[in-house]
């Protein structure tokens, strides 16, 4: 199942959230994007990122933890 990540740069949250993606396993199958290159990701995400989008477009807001990720992962909508 593909993941986006939405961040921005100089974001210390974002950067533990990527830190848990990549000890679960996970960060291959995330892509990250940066809210400040659309308005739209920038209105909806500017006070809640890091946020962990999937393909189904479920989302999980920070903070979660290693288990919530891989929990998240696993769920089908």
């Amino acid at each position: 199942m593909s993941l986006t990540l939405f961040s921005t740069d100089g974001c210390h949250l974002c950067e533990q959230a990527w830190g848990l993606l990549e000890q679960t396993g996970l960060a291959a199958d995330t892509d990250i994007k940066d809210i400040i290159d659309n308005e739209q990701w920038l209105d909806a995400y500017r006070i809640r990122i890091p946020v962990l989008r999937r393909e189904d477009g479920a989302e999980l807001d920070w903070p979660f933890s290693a288990d919530d990720l891989i929990a998240f992962n696993q769920e089908q909508s």
